[in-house]
């Protein structure tokens, strides 16, 4: 019984943004209301941000979605609705920023921390080769019979 609460209980957590769009929001063109939810999962949600709009149950993602709607029955294409969106919140409402001088910390600054990681393994494997053990030339037979005879302590006084 507890296992079938719990699965219950799984479902309805995950499920909830399933239940996002609401039936009111809906248009009656199935077509149109196609392009609708193709947009606004295109469109990240200001208030979770880690959600498309289409998800994201905020109220100003529902919000979102109305306007979304209310555009495309008034007949704008589908990129004059992203281009009013963008227009209004900036690229930060796209969920795939263009690439662009204002964005390029955000396509390049994962390669670019990668590459730093690289780097520094890199360095640092490259000094503990040898277990940081200096690489020095062999001994002569004169240093060598020297420290022989300080192991075996023939020499000290």
């Amino acid at each position: 019984m507890s296992r079938l609460c719990a699965s219950a209980l799984f479902l309805l957590v995950f499920a909830a943004s399933a239940f996002a769009v609401e039936p009111d929001e809906m248009l009656q063109d199935a077509r149109k209301e196609a392009r609708a939810r193709a947009i606004t999962q295109e469109l990240r949600c200001v208030v979770c941000q880690n959600q498309s709009v289409d998800d994201s149950n905020a109220p100003l993602a529902h919000d979102i979605r109305v306007l979304v709607r209310e555009r495309i029955a008034a007949g704008d294409t589908d990129e004059q609705v992203i281009q009013f969106m963008v227009a209004r919140y900036g690229n930060f409402i796209l969920l795939r920023p263009p690439f662009q001088w204002d964005t390029l910390a955000l396509w390049l600054g994962p390669a670019v921390f990668l590459l730093i990681g690289v780097a520094t393994a890199l360095i640092y494997f490259r000094w503990r080769k040898g277990d940081g053990a200096i690489d020095a030339p062999p001994l002569s037979p004169e240093e060598e019979s020297g420290a022989a005879t300080l192991v075996t302590g023939e020499g000290a006084s």
